[in-house]
């Protein structure tokens, strides 16, 4: 990642849109590779913008490797090892992140696996399990957890990575699945914490160029990189270009700020129109 790639998005925002918040980035740590990922832009720009946050990653190193690009830049961060669809984990992330932090005020939930899918009549049993598990269990035990707090609290901000591949046709169904679950399960977050005056949406990125993405299907595939990124590039509708972790992490900033205190139980798709095609 080139330093301070995201810098140049920042024209016209609004200085400090989480300042004083406390937020945990389940999966803020990533897999090595060229470019930055989803969870680790989202808890640099978190930073960025004024909260202290808490990056949860099962690899410490990673988590903490986000740690150091974060107070590089004069954010404030900590590092959490956990894996969060375990629930003594998430209760104990929650609970750690209490008594050093005080509150909890935004959830990013970034965790996802997908690797060993296959359609309907290949999946196996094993492959379904662990893509279930770590792609939706995972949102349900950290919402479970965090939940309480926020409600004590009055108010808090849930946003939930799923993928279009919940509503598109895709080949994998476990991964389909798992994220039509996730949007379907946050949706019954919000309607049912709204009165409480906490928030719980989705975001669906579409392709984008990101370590999971390209170094996973690039070493599945046994295909090239820049095979892989012309492919995925073609897919595109929005200039034939994929997107990059920062487009998450913006969409991230806005649902979890308060310019969007009055946006819940929805699902955005951060994908350059490529979901739109099944209209």
């Amino acid at each position: 990642m080139k330093k301070n790639e995201g810098d140049k998005q920042q024209s016209g925002r609004v200085e400090g849109r989480v300042a004083g918040k406390v937020a945990v980035v389940a999966g803020g740590g990533q897999t090595p590779g060229d470019t930055i990922g989803n969870g680790r832009a989202t808890a640099i720009l978190l930073a960025r913008e004024g909260a202290e946050v808490v990056v949860v990653d099962r690899r410490i190193e990673s988590a903490r490797g986000t740690v150091a690009m974060i107070e590089a830049e004069g954010g404030n961060a900590w590092a959490l090892a956990g894996d969060v669809a375990s629930e003594p984990d998430c209760e104990r992330l929650v609970g750690e992140t209490l008594e050093r932090s005080g509150q909890i005020n935004i959830l990013h939930n970034n965790v996802g696996i997908g690797g060993s899918d296959a359609g309907p009549a290949h999946i196996g049993e094993e492959a379904w399990d662990r893509i279930l598990s770590v792609n939706l269990k995972s949102v349900m035990l950290t919402c479970k957890h965090v939940l309480p707090v926020m409600r004590s609290q009055g108010s808090g901000s849930i946003t939930n990575v799923s993928s279009i591949a919940a509503v598109c046709s895709v080949g994998i169904v476990a991964y389909k699945v798992s994220k039509a679950g996730i949007n379907a399960y946050t949706q019954s977050v919000a309607v049912g914490n709204a009165k409480y005056g906490v928030r719980a949406n989705v975001i669906m990125p579409g392709l984008m160029n990101t370590p999971m993405a390209i170094e996973g299907i690039t070493q599945a595939l046994d295909v090239s990189k820049e095979d892989l990124i012309r492919r995925r590039d073609a897919q595109v509708p929005l200039r034939g270009k994929m997107g990059t972790g920062w487009d998450v992490a913006y969409a991230a900033l806005f649902l979890n700020s308060e310019e969007a205190k009055f946006i819940t139980g929805v699902a955005l798709p951060v994908d350059g129109g490529q979901s739109a095609r099944i209209g």
